[in-house]
C-alpha cells in the first residue's frame, strides 16, 4: 500500500497546479485531483507558493482547515466512486449528486461520513467500518 508522507501529498498538489498553469499534461490522478483544485479557487494562490505553504501546519482547535487534507480527500472519494469501494458509493453518489445538484456539495457530504469513519477507526483502533459509513451517506440522503 502506498502511504506518502505529508509533505510528498503536498508537493503533489503542488505539481499538479504547476503543471496545469504551465499548460503541462496531466497523468493518472493529477487529472482528478486538478479538478478538485479548480473547484476550490480559495486555494489556489496557497498553491501558488509551495515555499511558504509546504511546511504550515493547520490546527483544527484554531478552527483551521487544511486544504491539503480536504483536496486528498477529494481525491480518495473520486477513487472510491471508480471502482464502487465500498460497494454501493457510487449509487449513493448519484442520489447525492441529484440531491444538490452539483459534484462538490455531493462529495462534501461524502468527505463529512468519510472523515467521520476514519477519526472513528482511529479513535477505536479499529478497522474502517464501511457498513456505517454507507449507513451515515444514507443519512445525508435524507436531508435536504
Amino acid at each position: 500500500m502506498f502511504t506518502p508522507s505529508r509533505d510528498q501529498v503536498r508537493q503533489f498538489f503542488f505539481d499538479v497546479w504547476a503543471k496545469y498553469r504551465a499548460g503541462q499534461p496531466l497523468a493518472g490522478a493529477e487529472q482528478p485531483a486538478l479538478e478538485a483544485v479548480l473547484a476550490h479557487p480559495e486555494y489556489h494562490a496557497l498553491l501558488d507558493q509551495p515555499e511558504v505553504y509546504l511546511d504550515r501546519d493547520y490546527s483544527p482547535e484554531a478552527g483551521e482547515t487544511n486544504p491539503f487534507l480536504h483536496l486528498a480527500m477529494h481525491l480518495a472519494i473520486a477513487e472510491q466512486l471508480a471502482v464502487d469501494q465500498p460497494a454501493g458509493i457510487r449509487t449513493r453518489y448519484q442520489r447525492l449528486l441529484q440531491q444538490h445538484g452539483e459534484a462538490m456539495a455531493a462529495q462534501h457530504d461524502i468527505m463529512e461520513c468519510l472523515a467521520e469513519m476514519i477519526w472513528q477507526a482511529q479513535r477505536h483502533e479499529t478497522a474502517f467500518d464501511a457498513v456505517a459509513y454507507l449507513r451515515c451517506l444514507d443519512g445525508k440522503l435524507g436531508e435536504g
